[in-house]
Parts: structure tokens; sequence; C-alpha cells
């Protein structure tokens, strides 16, 4: 019989922020990857913009998604997925009624929130 081996357990606190159109919360974290959920309100959408360094894959798990990734509007519901390729205009919508919550693979070199280039955004945060 096979022994099972456990991943040693993180101690320290991973991130996560509200934000206003919902929030954020850091699931994993390595070298070149982060992993996120990410739940945004109803009738909400988070920012046009750009990243230098990453690109982002986003799973829909509830709700419906309108993502705009360059010249394209795309919908996807639970089970869809989408790719966002490094350095795309892309932002991510929730126009139903209830809450929308995706998991985001972020890959590339840096991952830190301060790769956020911010084109439009709903609530003054421009950069």
């Amino acid at each position: 019989m096979q022994e099972y081996l456990e991943r040693p357990v993180r101690l320290d606190a991973l991130e996560s922020e509200q934000r206003p159109w919902g929030s954020w919360h850091v699931i994993d974290v390595g070298p070149g990857y982060k992993i996120k959920r990410i739940h945004v309100n109803p009738g909400s959408r988070l920012s046009l913009q750009t990243h230098q360094y990453r690109s982002e894959h986003w799973v829909v798990v509830f709700g419906i998604a309108t993502a705009h990734i360059d010249d394209q509007v795309l919908s996807a519901g639970p089970g869809d997925s989408l790719d966002v390729p490094r350095g795309a205009k892309h932002r991510l919508a929730n126009e139903g009624s209830e809450e929308l919550v995706i998991v985001e693979v972020q890959h590339g070199a840096y991952t830190g929130e301060d790769d956020i280039v911010r084109i439009e955004d709903d609530f003054g945060r421009l950069s």
C-alpha cells in the first residue's frame, strides 16, 4: 500500500483585500504563479487594465462572467474558462443579479499587485 504524504501546511497568512467591486483572496503563491479566488458583486466590474509581467487564466465557479479581452466581449458560466494573454487589455464584469466567483491563475515573472496598469476605472483608481 502506498503511503500518503501530506504537503506541508503554510503558516504564513495569505493576502486578501476588499475592493469597491468585491474582493479577492490569495489561495496559493509560488515562484512564477499566484492563484486567487475573486468575488465580483452583482452589477460591478473591475478596471480595464493590462499587465506587463503576467498572463491570467479565469475559471468561473459561480455566476456569469462578462469578459472584455482586447477587442472581444465573451461570456462564461460555471466550469468555463477564459485566457488573458500578458499585455492584453482586459476587464471582468458581473452583469447578473448574483455574486460572480472565479478562480484566477496568474502566471509570469512577477505577480505583484503593482503590475496593474488601469486604463478605465468606475471608482477613479487610474494608474
